[in-house]
């Protein structure tokens, strides 16, 4: 895949102060750092949550930001899912209705069957009459992703979606999303703190610390050292 994203942005955010340059070709690309590193605010930039101090975000040669001109693409417009940790489903909606948003472009009987589609894909099928309040919190966030898929989006960001979710859960629904994003070529920004998925998901790493990447590339290498650390730690080190 070629380049599909590049940023160059700064932000302040409190008392962090974001500065990223990237650009960003792979097909997954996990967003690896510490708590408070800006991971999250480099995801709300890209998905227009935050309208950064300076900068440029451009997505498949469309410009979604430049503050130079004054290029502001709103955050429905720049064809981008976005799932937090916290899903947030319209409370007022069921399941279905929350999936089917964004759909009004389809007719009637297309828009059923990509919901119908999407719900069995993060096995929530049963769930699509269902209202947000009556849903635990793993089926949220499995209807939020069927939401968030369901229109194709062009770049998918998952700010850790799976936390809170039981291992055998995580790792089909990860299976699943991983599937049908190959299969519709829908490349996705991953972040997480968790040194043993970074090294399960194959991908490039964007290694984010203090509000700057710091590495970018496979996570054998952009890791190697955060690896021999924890291994030290765990006494498993293969050093001498």
């Amino acid at each position: 895949m070629s380049e599909y994203l590049q940023v160059d942005a700064e932000h302040t955010v409190g008392e962090l102060s974001l500065r990223v340059s990237c650009t960003v070709s792979a097909s997954w690309t996990l967003l690896f750092g510490p708590s408070g590193a800006g991971k999250t605010s480099l995801l709300r930039v890209i998905g227009g949550l935050i309208r950064p101090d300076r900068g440029r975000v451009v997505l498949q040669a469309r410009t979604l930001v430049d503050t130079e001109t004054g290029t502001w693409v709103k955050p429905g417009e720049r064809s981008i899912g976005f799932v937090t940790q916290r899903p947030t489903l319209f409370p007022h909606m069921d399941a279905a209705a929350n999936v089917a948003f964004g759909l009004n472009a389809m007719n009637r009987h297309a828009r059923g069957e990509r919901v119908a589609q999407m719900l069995e894909l993060f096995h929530a099928g049963a769930l699509g009459k269902r209202m947000p309040k009556d849903l635990s919190g793993g089926e949220k966030q499995r209807v939020a992703l069927a939401r968030a898929l369901a229109p194709e989006p062009k770049l998918l960001l998952l700010d850790e979606p799976f936390t809170g979710l039981d291992a055998d859960l995580k790792a089909s629904l990860l299976e699943n999303v991983t599937a049908w994003l190959a299969e519709h070529r829908v490349p996705v920004l991953y972040v997480s703190h968790d040194l043993t998925e970074a090294f399960q998901i194959a991908g490039d790493v964007v290694l984010i610390e203090h509000g700057q990447v710091q590495a970018q590339g496979p996570a054998d290498v952009v890791l190697a050292l955060k690896r021999e650390q924890l291994l030290q730690q765990l006494g498993l080190s293969q050093k001498r």
